[in-house]
């Protein structure tokens, strides 16, 4: 009985062949400059500011909150209250950073 394609030719057992290399340098991702944290601030200045930025998303979620009903409004006040919960992680860092024994 026929095949309806050859047989392949016998090959040679070599070595694996070796990985594919890109010949073009791929370069590295900068990120933009556009907004950057200056690298010389302390890090409870850091934490102040992330508390304050956190009790502000947390007011402003609330707020709007007041004007949704049904599983909008209560999608906002969860995430309102994942907000709260960073915002008591920052302050317990806070914390840790400047003790106010």
């Amino acid at each position: 009985m026929k095949k309806p394609s050859p047989n392949p030719p016998d090959a040679e057992i070599t070595s694996p062949q070796k990985p594919l290399t890109l010949k073009a340098s791929i370069p590295p991702h900068t990120p933009s400059h556009l907004f950057v944290v200056a690298p010389n601030i302390n890090t409870e200045t850091l934490l102040v500011h992330a508390t304050e930025s956190l009790a502000s998303a947390s007011v402003m979620a609330s707020d709007l909150a007041g004007f949704l009903e049904g599983p909008h409004r209560n999608t906002l006040l969860g995430i309102q209250q994942v907000i709260m919960l960073g915002e008591l992680a920052v302050n317990r860092a806070l914390d840790n950073v400047d003790p106010q024994d």
